[in-house]
């Protein structure tokens, strides 16, 4: 079964909170023109081993980028469908899969878990008023009368199974679909 609303947030990142607690996530405030979300980004599986696969590329080079630079600003839903910008970590040749590490989310000294890999990135999309956000996973909202249990924006409203939906286990099942992967990418313009 796929992701109900599956697709990509194009914003501006305001503000963050660090993943921490039984189900850390690295939560991101980000804004379109008009509209408040929240990222969810998945620090840590809920399912032994804990430590999620990451790969960091600073110059990543792929037809997609052209594709996303051109989006208008805020949720655009995808169809799960090569050729029509959705992600898929195995078929959609954005990069080696083998190249990916398990990294845990929360250990002592600098610049050593995920969420101060995340951290780096966020940060300086936040102190450049030129750096877009896009995210791709699951919509949730807009919740009309439910303030955002993070950053306070009313309607509730964001993104999340930021992360490869295939191969699950368990109760995550569900969430199993191809073309639906999460990701995040940053674009910092000169």
């Amino acid at each position: 079964m796929a992701l109900k609303q599956y697709g990509v947030l194009k914003g501006k990142a305001l503000n963050k909170i660090v993943g921490k607690g039984s189900s850390p996530h690295y939560e991101v405030h980000v804004i379109d023109d008009t509209t408040d979300y929240r990222i969810a980004v998945n620090v840590k599986s809920k399912l032994a081993p804990s430590e999620l696969l990451y790969l960091l590329i600073d110059d990543f080079r792929h037809p997609i980028l052209e594709k996303l630079v051109k989006l208008g600003k805020g949720f655009t839903q995808l169809e799960n469908a090569p050729d029509k910008m959705a992600l898929d970590f195995i078929r959609g040749n954005l990069f080696d899969p083998g190249q990916m590490r398990p990294l845990p989310h929360n250990i002592p000294g600098t610049d050593n878990d995920l969420n101060e890999k995340i951290d780096a990135y966020v940060q300086r999309a936040i102190g450049d008023e030129r750096a877009s956000v896009y995210a791709f996973g699951e919509r949730w909202g807009p919740e009309a009368k439910i303030k955002d249990q993070y950053f306070g924006f009313l309607p509730g409203n964001g993104i999340h199974n930021i992360h490869m939906n295939q191969g699950n286990v368990g109760q995550y099942v569900e969430e199993e679909g191809v073309w639906q992967d999460g990701r995040y990418f940053f674009i910092f313009r000169a």
